[in-house]
C-alpha cells in the first residue's frame, strides 16, 4: 500500500510518486514541464466563490474548512477522485500538490483531512 502526502509544489523535486495538483488555478512561475504532473484535479479544489471569500486569511480558516468539507461531501467529482486515489494507492505513493504559502491553512490540508476520514 502506498502513502499519501501533501507538499507545496514550489521546490518539490519529481519522485516516483504519482503527482496530483489539487488547486483550481495553475501555480505562478511553474511550467507544465517543471511540474511533472500526472493529474490536475482542479474540480476537487474549493469553488471559486469559496476560494475568493477565504483569501488565505487564517482567521477565516475554520469556516473555510467546514464549507470546503461540505463541498467535498456533495461533489460527485470528489467521489470519483476518491475512488481513483484508492486504486492508485494500492501500488504507488501519491503526492497531492498545492501552491499556497501557508502550509497549515490551505485547501490541500482540508482535502487530506477529508481523505483520511474516508479511510484513504
Amino acid at each position: 500500500m502506498g502513502s499519501l502526502t501533501i507538499v507545496r509544489i514550489y521546490g518539490y523535486e519529481p519522485s516516483d510518486a504519482v503527482r496530483i495538483l489539487v488547486d483550481r488555478l495553475w501555480p505562478r512561475g511553474i511550467s507544465k514541464e517543471k511540474a511533472h504532473l500526472n493529474f490536475w484535479w482542479k474540480e476537487i479544489a474549493p469553488s471559486a466563490d469559496l476560494r475568493k471569500w477565504f483569501g488565505h486569511d487564517p482567521d477565516k480558516y475554520p469556516v473555510f474548512r467546514e464549507r470546503y468539507l461540505a463541498e467535498l461531501d456533495a461533489s460527485d467529482y470528489a467521489a470519483e477522485c476518491l475512488s481513483e486515489l484508492r486504486g492508485l494507492l494500492k501500488s504507488q505513493n501519491v503526492v497531492l500538490l498545492y501552491s499556497a504559502k501557508d502550509q497549515e491553512h490551505n485547501n490541500a490540508v482540508v482535502l487530506k483531512e477529508w481523505l483520511d476520514a474516508k479511510g484513504v
